[in-house]
Parts: C-alpha cells; structure tokens; sequence
C-alpha cells in the first residue's frame, strides 16, 4: 500500500505472489480453487482417493497394531501417489492390496476398508 505520492506506508499491508486464496482478520474460511497444478484422474482413481481417505480417517479410531500401521503408510503412500501424479501403478495398488489383506480383521468390518478393496480390485481388473 502507498501514499498517493507513492511513499510506503508503515501500517500497511503488502501480499505479493500467493498462488491462491489469502485471507487476513478474524473468524475467515479460506476454500482452495487452485486447480492449475492438479492432474486430471480418471474416475476409479478419484474413487480410490476418496475411499483411502475415509479409510485413514477410520483408522484413526481402531486400536493401532503393527499390521495397521503398515496399512496407513501404504494408504498415505498412494494418497500422495494419486495426489501428485494423478493415478496410483500397479505396483502400488498391489501393495495397497497386500497391506489390505494383512490387516483383514480390521478391514473386513469398516466399510472404508472394503470400498479401498473394491477400488483397488476395479483398477487391477479383478
């Protein structure tokens, strides 16, 4: 901010380069709309996330055993995979099936888990 004479301003504010919402004050809800960076993903694989994403969240309520855990790291693995690339590989959907299986009991009584399996299965055709 300036002066019309263009002499700074001490008490003012300068934001420069955001790259996306900004908010200043009190009591604000910043939404992100930032879309120019994200890859496009194919529906099965927005699915995927959105059910991994449930999937954590649950988990986040179940006793944590060493078989969950590693469940976790590989379902925010192909989060992260998805987020960045736009799509998990075969390689990480067959680990994600794995960890799957080793925490069965787990997985087999929340929903999340089994909408994860049923995704991983339609992308891995079978």
């Amino acid at each position: 901010m300036a002066d019309t004479d263009n002499t700074p301003r001490r008490d003012g504010i300068r934001v420069s380069n955001t790259g996306g919402n900004v908010t200043i004050g009190d009591h604000n809800t910043v939404t992100s709309t930032v879309t120019g960076n994200q890859p496009s993903r194919d529906p099965l694989q927005e699915e995927l996330l959105q059910a991994i994403r449930r999937l954590r969240t649950d988990l986040g309520g179940v006793v944590a055993s060493e078989r969950t855990t590693a469940l976790d790291a590989e379902l925010s693995d192909a989060e992260d995979e998805i987020e960045g690339t736009g799509r998990a590989d075969t390689g990480r959907l067959t680990r994600l099936r794995r960890a799957l299986a080793d925490a069965g009991a787990v997985t087999g009584i929340l929903a999340s888990g089994v909408a994860v399996g049923q995704a991983v299965g339609a992308l891995l055709g079978g």
